[in-house]
């Protein structure tokens, strides 16, 4: 058997993972329209997707306040959840991620999450998917660590799993991914089925860029 080409496998989740992108920009349209801000487009919610909450609506309304900002939607989130009766809806993951997680982890590749959710979001997605929990030996979330594209959540999995930048890739679906990874030498694979097209993706400096997730193994196996 060839050597793998790289020991730990590190994914975003929203767009790469998850097939979450238009729950977002819905679920955001509606707080936008509940507390009466000024309207964005459909467009500009989605190119914010990536980065954590409070970088994301400090460029969607640079005119606001962010703290007073997120203030607002999260007492917005508490109010709707009350009244529903209900958590939030949550994203699927895309066709065949769940299987091609547990086939690479039992390859013995280490797999890890850098993401922009909150860890309070990261732990509702992985609790509605708790068969893939187990399988990830480390994760950072963007209000515990700095944010993408700073590459210092990508820098802490790496000193807590022992792995050099050189034997981990990253693994998303926009630029900020790849601007953080290459920032500390890390390689960086694009998919193309989130929300930033394959050329912006390539133009950041990914290796390369794959339909989904569910091409991975094939791209592996011919040598990364």
């Amino acid at each position: 058997m060839p050597a793998k080409p790289y020991d730990l496998l590190i994914f975003d989740w929203d767009g790469t993972l998850s097939d979450s992108a238009q729950l977002i920009v819905s679920t955001m349209q509606q707080a936008i329209s509940g507390l009466s801000l000024a309207p964005r487009e459909d467009g500009q919610i989605r190119e914010l997707i990536g980065l954590g909450l409070a970088d994301g609506m400090g460029r969607l309304y640079p005119e606001m306040d962010t703290p007073t900002l997120l203030a607002l939607l999260e007492n917005f989130r508490r109010n709707w959840m009350k009244s529903a009766g209900t958590a939030p809806a949550e994203a699927p993951l895309f066709h065949a991620a769940d299987s091609v997680l547990q086939a690479l982890h039992a390859q013995g590749f280490a797999l890890g999450i850098a993401t922009g959710k909150s860890r309070a979001g990261l732990k509702r997605s992985l609790a509605v998917h708790s068969h893939i929990r187990p399988l990830f030996a480390s994760t950072r979330t963007a209000d515990e660590t700095a944010n993408k594209p700073d590459p210092l959540m990508l820098s802490e999995i790496l000193a807590e799993l022992g792995v050099p930048a050189e034997r981990a890739l990253m693994i998303g679906d926009t630029e900020y991914d790849a601007e953080m990874a290459r920032a500390i030498g890390m390689p960086m694979l694009g998919v193309a089925c989130g929300v930033h097209d394959a050329g912006r993706i390539r133009a950041a400096k990914a290796v390369a860029v794959i339909d989904s997730v569910a091409d991975l193994p094939r791209w592996l196996s011919a040598g990364g």
